[in-house]
This record gives structure tokens, sequence and C-alpha cells, in this order.
């Protein structure tokens, strides 16, 4: 079974905006990391450390059947990732395979978010996170503009 391919273009889409936002002067961070950080902190003060660390575990495991090579991540306690940068750093930032890896890991947390908390409570959470311009203008499922 695969991501739903809209939380697979909403997380492309993510992805995308956040690797736009690579030229500050923080430390480099892959744009997935930079996704599941904003996610981790955004929904930690929603659902607690556990909370998020239990949801994003969950993800891992739904994501690693599509992409094998997520098999050498980790989940801490605290809900970090472990070892992503790693395999990232194994492949060319334009690799499809870095790239696969990371969409599939955030698509499978956003469907997860919409399954638990619903269309309106994680549109109105990724809002909260991201720009307008980051979310429309998608054919994903979730908080289709009219």
């Amino acid at each position: 079974m695969t991501a739903a391919p809209g939380m697979r273009d909403l997380a492309h889409r993510l992805l995308i905006y956040e690797a736009g936002l690579g030229n500050t002067f923080e430390p480099i961070e892959s744009p997935t990391t930079r996704v599941y950080e904003k996610l981790r902190r955004s929904l930690g003060e929603f659902v607690g450390a556990a909370g998020f660390q239990s949801l994003a575990s969950r993800a891992l495991t739904l994501a690693r059947p599509e992409t094998p090579s997520l098999n050498a991540v980790r989940i801490t306690e605290d809900g970090s990732l472990q070892g992503l940068s790693e395999i990232e750093s194994q492949f060319a930032i334009e690799n499809d395979l870095a790239v696969e890896g990371g969409t599939v890991l955030i698509a499978r947390l956003l469907g997860l978010l919409r399954i638990f908390l619903g269309e309106a409570l994680t549109l109105s959470l990724l809002r909260n996170v991201w720009p307008g311009e980051a979310l429309d203008d998608r054919n994903s499922e979730i908080g289709r503009t009219a």
C-alpha cells in the first residue's frame, strides 16, 4: 500500500518550498528535515512529545516498505529523526532516491494527521506552519481552495 497521491503531492510541495528557503544563513538541513522539524515543533505543542513520537514512528513504519533506504532511520524518544541526514548524504539531493524517501515519509505523516485530526484541523495546523503559497494551488484532498 502506497501513500495517497494527494498526500504525496502535498508533501512534495512542502519539500519544494523548504528547498527554496535553503539559501538562509541557518545551518544546512535537508528540506525533509526542515519539514519534519516544523511538524514536530507544531504538533509537539498540540499532542506532546510522546504523541508526536508515536505518530512519527507509525509514519516511518508505513514508509519503509515503499522506500527501503528508510530502514536506517530511527525516531528518538523526543520525536527527532536519526539517520536521515546520513541516508540523504549518500545520494545527491537531485537523486530520485533521496527525494522519494523524504516525500514518502512526510506523506505518510500527513496522511496520519488527516486520519487522526481530520482535514480541517490538519489544514489549520499546516497553515500555522507554512504560508498560503506553500499550500495553495495544489491537487491534494486537504484544504482544496474554491
